[in-house]
């Protein structure tokens, strides 16, 4: 069983000595994305979870010192984040300091390397909508489990359980790091034979996911990192971000294809 914070943890012993050598030249905060720009030009982004961010005027006490910090300091929000923006601020410079492996496949849409066959049963943690259709479409049975009740009706707690032990294939949001539930739900995982960890705040380091079941990390890796921080700055998600970033997609300790 993994305890809550190991990935964050792991992450950050990996990237603790990198951070020494690098400082923040800028960091954004947006309503769908943060982004955190290194002075080697290299940017990293993070999913903002609107529905967490504290509340009150002062959301960040020491905005305005951020640009010409060390990026060590940012990155130990991965360990002693107090809510899930400063977690995601600490993803953001993880993935900033970050270098995908050479051999990271291509930009595939995610659910391509699943190989899904019909009546295989999906568990989605998190809504992808975009993924919903073509899941279906294969004649997989999908089951959504979702924590904001505005974007989709919430499963009980025992059908979440049972869908999660039951699946064949769990596709789980990369948000699932910054509100710290990702170890709670592999820990409640049956033996899937796939398990995909999707999202542009995914940290492409296989090495921190060893002795869990994920197979699959599916990120990205910014490809403008001028257009990146302005689109953030202006409100703007995925769908306005894309041009400007590189879908990356891992295989980890792929199952034998039959």
């Amino acid at each position: 069983m993994l305890e809550t914070g190991t990935i964050l943890n792991r992450l950050y012993k990996q990237l603790e000595s990198a951070a020494k050598n690098r400082r923040i030249t800028d960091l954004r905060i947006g309503l769908g994305y943060t982004g955190v720009r290194l002075d080697n030009d290299f940017t990293g982004i993070a999913a903002v979870l609107f529905d967490a961010l504290p509340h009150g005027c002062t959301v960040m006490p020491a905005a305005g010192n951020f640009a010409g910090s060390p990026a060590a300091d940012l990155l130990k929000f991965l360990v002693d984040g107090k809510n899930p923006l400063e977690i995601a601020l600490g993803v953001a410079c993880a993935n900033a300091l970050i270098k995908p492996p050479v051999d990271s496949g291509d930009d595939r849409e995610a659910t391509t390397y699943l190989n899904l066959k019909a009546g295989e049963k999906v568990a989605m943690v998190g809504l992808f909508t975009p993924l919903v259709e073509k899941i279906r479409a294969t004649g997989a049975i999908l089951t959504v489990i979702e924590k904001n009740p505005q974007r989709l009706e919430l499963l009980s707690p025992e059908a979440k359980q049972q869908a999660l032990k039951e699946c064949d294939v769990a596709i789980i949001t990369a948000t699932t790091l910054l509100n710290k539930t990702f170890e709670e739900t592999v820990n409640a995982l049956g033996k899937p034979r796939s398990t995909a960890l999707l999202g542009p705040s995914t940290p492409l380091v296989p090495e921190i996911f060893r002795a869990t079941p994920v197979t699959h990390l599916g990120g990205v890796a910014v490809a403008n990192s001028a257009k990146v921080m302005q689109v953030i700055s202006e409100g703007g998600g995925t769908p306005a971000l894309r041009p400007y970033l590189h879908f990356v997609n891992l295989l980890l300790n792929r199952p034998e294809e039959s």
